[in-house]
């Protein structure tokens, strides 16, 4: 029968420790959901929507140069962990034509680097790339790295200034009448989270933009999703207003 050194010993607890760390990070990922939303050039928003995280395997790609020209992918597949968020959106591209394709570097060894989502690229040698944040909080680690929990909300922005814009967030009832006007108003969030209202923001059926106090008046003649947006700044996720009974689809 074979004895075991210490050295073996501990090793092979090692071992198992390891091993049950991962069913524990694998099973955690596939019942991880978050809402995702992508916004590229001009404020266009890609996707909004929940995504289930889980490991998906992605092509790196020579195109990604954002960089510079010596730092594009390798064009080797890659296994992208799904509770991050760079997971996330791998994850999401699969079943939403408008993420793809990713253009994504392995030339660094701290880690991926994205440079492009679905057309939408950041160019070389210009202050152009992709902010993230989770819950309202510029990320400090790369995509890779950056975490996601159940329920977070992750967005991904392509920018076009070192000095990063805030992000709208937009506060609206869930039911209104039809043809009555209803409050709602408009916060920013800035890169450490902090929130303040906003003046100047337009919102879908407001004919006013929205006063020093982040508020304006809005008529809707039926369901509606409502979105605010101002200048450079990264649009709010979408609200749906339900009227007379019926809900936007």
């Amino acid at each position: 029968m074979p004895r075991f050194t210490p050295f073996r010993l501990a090793a092979a607890c090692a071992l198992v420790a390891v091993l049950s760390l991962s069913i524990v990070s694998t099973a955690a990922a596939k019942g991880l959901s978050a809402d995702l939303r992508v916004v590229g050039k001009k404020g266009r928003v890609l996707t909004e929507k929940r995504v289930g995280a889980r490991t998906t395997a992605v092509k790196t790609s020579p195109r990604a140069r954002c960089f510079g020209p010596e730092n594009g992918g390798s064009g080797k597949p890659v296994s992208i962990r799904g509770n991050t968020a760079m997971g996330l959106l791998a994850r999401a591209s699969k079943s939403t034509p408008r993420l793809r394709p990713l253009l994504i570097s392995d030339a660094f060894d701290f880690g991926l680097a994205l440079c492009g989502i679905g057309g939408n690229v950041a160019r070389a040698g210009t202050e152009e790339s992709w902010y993230l944040k989770i819950n309202h909080r510029a990320q400090s680690v790369g995509g890779d790295q950056a975490r996601v929990r159940r329920g977070d909300e992750v967005v991904w922005a392509l920018v076009t200034s070192f000095e990063y814009p805030d992000e709208l967030w937009l506060k609206a009832p869930r039911r209104a009448r039809a043809g009555k006007a209803f409050t709602v108003r408009v916060f920013a969030y800035d890169g450490s989270g902090k929130r303040r209202p906003v003046k100047g923001a337009k919102v879908t059926g407001a004919k006013s933009r929205t006063r020093a106090d982040g508020r304006t008046k809005v008529r809707l003649p039926g369901p509606r999703r409502l979105i605010a947006r101002k200048g450079q700044e990264i649009p709010s996720a979408k609200v749906a207003v339900c009227v007379g009974g019926r809900c936007p689809k």
